[in-house]
Order: C-alpha cells, then sequence, then structure tokens
C-alpha cells in the first residue's frame, strides 16, 4: 500500500506532481528538522534567561538540591508548580548556568508544542491542515518571544495539545492521555478540569450501564463498521474513531491518575506552608494587590481582547469560520479540538471569576487551537474530492488570503522591537550579574548590610546570581508597605547596606512598571553614596 501523500494526487512526469506525491510524514520530518534548527539557530543568536516565575522554580529547586524547603511566603512570589519545581532540581546541579538550561526547556517545549499542533490537525482535519496550523504557530512571533524568555506556559501547553492528539488518534486512548494531563496538571491548574472532563467522558458508558450491556457491543461494533465520509477516507483509517471499552478497574486507575496532580500539588504546599490551599490563596491574593482582578462581567469582553491580542483579528474570524466548516465536512473529528477550545474558554472564565489573575498568557492554548480552526478555512480545501471546482475556487482564495497575510505582517510586525527586548532582557541580565560580582559590592555587602532592590521584579535574578536567601535581599517597596502598616523593621535593615537602582531604560522596564510602584523607592536613601554603575544600574552604599 502507498504511503499517504499530502495531497492525495498521484505522481506524473512533472516536478510538482512529484512534489504532491511526496508522502505527507516524509514533509513533516522534514519541516520539524527545520524547526529544530530554526530554534537551536535563536537560542544560541538571541541569549535571554527567565522571567520572573521561571527564575522563582530555579531557585526552589535549588533549595530542594540542597534539601532545604522552597520559600513560597516571599514578597510577591509567583504560584508554585511542582513539575517546573522538579526541573529546576535537575538543572540547578548545573549552577549559575541552569538559567540558560531553563530557556533551552522552553524552547524545546515549543518545538514540541508545534509538533504536537501539526499532529492534532493532520489526525482530525488531514496533513494540509496540520501543515498550515503549524506554520501559523510559528509565524505568531509573541509566542517565540515568550517562549525565549523561558515562560512555564510552553510545556504545559505541549503537553495538553499532545494529549489532544493522542485522543484525536483513538477514542478513548485512556491511560497515556491521562498520564500528559496529570503532567500538565503540575503546572497549571486547568489541566485538572481537562481530567475531569476526560474522566467523565471515559467512564459515562459505564456509569449509564452501556458498556455491560449487549447493547453496549452492538452499537461499538455497529459504529467499528460504520463507513466514515469520504473526504475521512481520504486522510484518516477506517476504524480509528471507534471507542475502547474500559473496565472497572481501568476506570479507577482513570480516576487516581485524574485526582493525582491536585493531590501532589496539595502535597507540595502542606509540606512547605502547613496549607493545603496556599497556592489557592496566594495566587488570589496576588492577583488582587497587583489589580489584576476583573468580575465575572468583564470576562467575555477580556477573552476577546486577549485573543485579538495573541492571534490578531484575521486569524479569529478565518477561526471562527473553520469552526463552521469543520462541523459540515468532518463533524466525527472536530469533537476533540473544538471541545478542548470550549473547555479552555470556560476555564479561563471560572480562573478570572475564582479572583486569579486575568492575563492573556492565560489563554494561549485556546489561542492555539484558534490557529488550528484558522487553518481549515485555509487549508480545508484538501478534504474535498480532487478536481472539483468548489476545492479549485477554495485554493485560489486561500492563496489570496495567504498574499494578504504576509504583505499585512510585513508591513505591521517589527522585527527591530522584539530583537531589542530580547536583547534588553541579555543585556541587563548580564549588566546586575556583574555588578553584583564586583569586588564592591561583594565586600560591602559583607561589610554593610542586606541588598536592597527597588521592588519585587528583581528579586529572582538578584537571588539566583548570589545564591542568597529570601532574608538577605530585600525590596524598597515592601518595606515602604510594611512601614506604613506599623512594622517599620525592613525600612530599619535597608537603612544600611547596599541599594541598587535601575538607570537609563531599565527604569521603566524594572522599577517604575505599574501604578503599585512608588518612584520615591528610586530615590537613594539619605547616608548612601554611590560607588559604582553601569549600562543599567547603579550601586549606593552606606556602612
Amino acid at each position: 500500500m502507498e504511503s499517504a501523500t499530502l495531497t492525495g494526487l498521484r505522481p506524473d512526469s512533472t516536478w510538482v506532481a512529484r512534489m504532491r506525491a511526496t508522502p505527507a510524514s516524509s514533509w513533516a520530518r522534514a519541516g520539524f528538522v527545520l524547526l529544530c534548527a530554526g530554534a537551536l539557530i535563536g537560542y544560541f543568536a538571541f541569549p535571554t534567561y527567565p522571567t520572573y516565575d521561571s527564575y522563582y522554580a530555579l531557585i526552589w529547586g535549588r533549595d530542594v538540591l540542597h534539601l532545604h524547603l522552597p520559600d513560597f511566603q516571599v514578597y510577591r512570589a509567583p504560584t508554585e508548580h511542582p513539575l517546573a519545581i522538579a526541573f529546576g532540581v535537575l538543572i540547578s546541579v548545573f549552577g549559575r548556568s541552569g538559567d540558560r538550561l531553563m530557556i533551552a526547556g522552553s524552547i524545546a517545549s515549543f518545538v514540541v508544542l508545534t509538533a504536537g499542533l501539526y499532529r492534532l490537525g493532520r489526525l482530525t482535519f488531514g496533513p494540509v491542515v496540520g501543515a498550515v496550523a503549524a506554520i501559523v504557530l510559528c509565524t505568531r512571533f509573541d509566542y517565540e518571544f515568550y517562549a525565549a524568555q523561558g515562560y512555564l506556559d510552553f510545556p504545559y501547553m505541549a503537553l495538553v495539545i499532545w494529549a489532544a492528539a493522542f485522543e484525536a488518534e483513538r477514542a478513548r486512548r485512556g491511560t497515556s492521555v491521562f498520564l500528559l494531563l496529570a503532567a500538565a496538571g503540575l503546572l497549571r491548574p486547568e489541566a485538572w478540569l481537562l481530567s475531569g472532563l476526560y474522566l467523565l467522558w471515559c467512564g459515562w458508558p459505564a456509569c449509564t450501564g452501556w458498556v455491560f450491556k449487549k447493547n453496549m457491543v452492538l452499537r461499538a461494533r455497529a459504529y467499528a463498521r460504520a463507513a466514515p465520509s469520504k473526504m475521512e477516507q481520504q486522510h484518516l483509517r477506517v476504524g480509528a474513531g471507534a471507542p475502547t471499552v474500559p473496565g472497572w478497574r481501568r476506570l479507577v486507575t482513570y480516576a487516581a491518575l485524574t485526582i493525582s496532580a491536585p493531590l501532589i500539588w496539595s502535597a507540595v504546599d502542606l509540606i512547605v506552608t502547613g496549607d493545603a490551599t496556599y497556592s489557592l490563596h496566594s495566587t488570589t491574593g496576588l492577583a488582587e494587590e497587583l489589580g489584576r482582578t476583573q468580575g465575572l462581567a468583564n470576562i467575555p469582553a477580556s477573552t476577546w481582547q486577549f485573543m485579538v491580542r495573541l492571534d490578531k483579528l484575521p486569524l479569529v474570524a478565518a477561526a471562527i469560520a473553520g469552526v463552521g466548516i469543520a462541523i459540515v465536512l468532518v463533524p466525527r473529528r472536530v469533537r476533540v479540538p473544538l471541545s478542548l477550545l470550549v473547555a479552555g474558554l470556560l476555564t479561563f472564565g471560572l480562573l478570572g471569576a475564582a479572583g486569579t489573575s486575568v492575563i492573556d498568557r492565560y489563554l494561549l492554548t485556546p489561542a492555539v487551537l484558534v490557529m488550528l480552526f484558522s487553518a481549515v478555512t485555509l487549508g480545508g480545501w484538501s478534504l474535498l474530492e480532487p478536481g472539483t471546482l468548489l476545492r479549485r475556487a477554495w485554493i485560489s482564495a486561500a492563496l489570496l488570503v495567504l498574499a494578504y497575510g504576509v504583505v499585512a505582517a510585513a508591513t505591521t510586525l517589527s522585527i527591530a522591537s522584539i530583537q531589542t527586548q530580547l536583547a534588553f532582557r541579555n543585556d541587563s541580565h548580564r549588566a546586575l550579574a556583574s555588578v553584583l560580582d564586583s569586588p564592591i559590592v561583594r565586600s560591602n555587602l559583607k561589610r554593610c548590610g542586606p541588598l536592597s532592590l527597588p521592588n519585587h521584579k528583581l528579586m529572582p535574578d538578584a537571588r539566583w546570581i548570589l545564591n542568597e536567601g529570601p532574608h538577605d535581599i530585600i525590596a524598597r517597596s515592601q518595606a515602604r508597605i510594611n512601614a506604613r502598616k506599623g512594622d517599620p523593621k525592613l525600612r530599619e535593615r535597608i537603612s544600611r547596606g547596599v541599594a541598587i537602582y535601575p538607570t537609563g531604560s531599565a527604569v521603566f522596564r524594572q522599577a517604575i512598571v505599574d501604578s503599585n510602584d512608588d518612584p520615591q523607592d528610586q530615590v537613594p536613601l539619605r547616608g548612601f553614596s554611590r560607588e559604582l554603575t553601569s549600562q543599567y544600574y547603579a550601586v549606593y552604599v552606606h556602612c
């Protein structure tokens, strides 16, 4: 039997036809190799360092490596993520270079995510749609920008998308999907809901008695014998979507996997803080403090705004059309990606209503599904019979839309802006490391007192570089807030020591960023004298 080709056309004497007849798997392998090469080049060509949450995962991993309990209750600490901390343990073995390994892990996760999106698209809508979806993801430079800063969202998205791909390959696949969702649930609690919904999906036949009755056997056999449409035969194996029949023992295993992630997360919170629900309390509290919460009535508008920001309006509009096209052409195969998209949007709304932060990054996974459905609009012509008038017209329209997208991106995208932001992250971190490693700072830290920073934003970077605990580095904003509440101890501690003040462009990136930052925290305290300056930082000392 010949391998499936990208378009299903038979080879003839022309080189175009020979390319069309190349197996889709060959194109996929070539694309994956190019993607890996591009990721490797980007990793070395644009060296960056982790963002706030990722640095804390490293610090907490280093604490565990040294057999110390992590410090989740430090000033404005992010929510802990058990799987990220476990990864931090592994790469902390390599010392300070562990932060670059965190970036490598994030970029690798982006590559795995792209491969997973292609596989999900290929299994549901064919190789053309899968390839278009992967290409669209690679052209969303916000995603590469986030990956280059080590955001923890990418391992989570990769796990969820691959879980969906496994389920699309065989309905009620079971253990492998639950394992992936359990791992994702150790990065973000949204996966808990996905696991619960998937457990209901797998267990529904058993709960209704459908599994163990003769009627179920007849239905399953009829389902397996049902011939898919001609369009589905062109791309999918007959019977690939036939449901399995889980027994009660397997359902118990599924249930154990479903609750494993929240139990592990709660156990970590309990061991470290004594409160099994600490992450929930700290997340909502920090969101309120930073002004990132929104009322339930504002969630729909925020969802639309964030989705347009992540995917741009033309892609969102194409995705809306793509959902309708998929439902009409391949209704059986649309179930998995559409269910995941709806679940992601609902989860975002539920978490927002619960008082957690409402930020665009929490919609990254639904945004990836939007790309898949937009790819249906662009590449769905491959689901039609070759040679039809509708297919030819659709191809022409897709090419026009593609040309428009290329022109629009060329006229609006600012590669220089992205390069500037990545360069700042690299240069500012190196400058901070250079300042903190200087003999002046090291000697005065031992002789004069603690290190103070304007706010919480640079604290994990400084702690990672200096290998210091949470009580040796103080945010001046925390000292100010505590003093207003009647606790002047931190204010007294930073009256002597080493104080770092961002300068130049770093001021509005790391010191005065939002309404919670007070410019007074950027004013040197009485008695401090400047001892050292660099491109981005000034060091003041008072003994």
